[in-house]
């Protein structure tokens, strides 16, 4: 099931780790939580080729950390409505879903790039270097965004 709400996400997870994608047109960065939810880690970055192989990748990748939801950066624009990038991360989750079980939730990602652009400049991180992981740093910022919804839900 693929939710847009977060109450609704969190009502059908069990205890454990989310994991977090954020899908750009050649590549896949992916974050994960620790068991609690407290804090979220940037993983690795997945280089894209066709669907049925980035899927593959994804779940391999994702297999030793056992998550029991998956977090997908959804791009809106800024006024909130969605273009065309936005249909294909929907398309992306719709397809992913019929692959594994797990919850998915959808998660403005407005401006989770430019946060990790500016935490990698600050960071003094080459240009090549945050050119490497950008992808997975900005999905990091995309559950940590949840992962903090989640936490005020719960009055933590």
């Amino acid at each position: 099931m693929i939710h847009e709400d977060a109450e609704a996400f969190a009502a059908v997870l069990p205890r454990g780790a989310l994991a977090a994608l954020d899908l750009g047109t050649k590549t896949i960065g992916l974050a994960v939580s620790d068991g609690m939810r407290h804090v979220a880690t940037p993983l690795t970055t997945i280089r894209r080729k066709k669907f049925g192989v980035d899927a593959q990748a994804l779940l391999a990748a994702l297999e030793s950390r056992a998550p029991v939801g998956l977090v997908l950066g959804l791009p809106r624009n800024m006024d909130g409505s969605e273009g065309p990038r936005a249909q294909s991360t929907r398309a992306f989750a719709r397809n992913l879903s019929a692959l594994t079980p797990l919850p998915m939730m959808l998660w403005d990602e407005r401006l989770s790039t430019v946060a990790a652009e500016r935490a990698l400049i600050e960071a003094d991180a080459s240009r090549r270097r945050r050119g490497e992981v950008i992808d997975h740093v900005a999905a990091g910022y995309i559950l940590q965004g949840l992962l903090d919804r989640l936490a005020h839900m719960e009055g933590r």
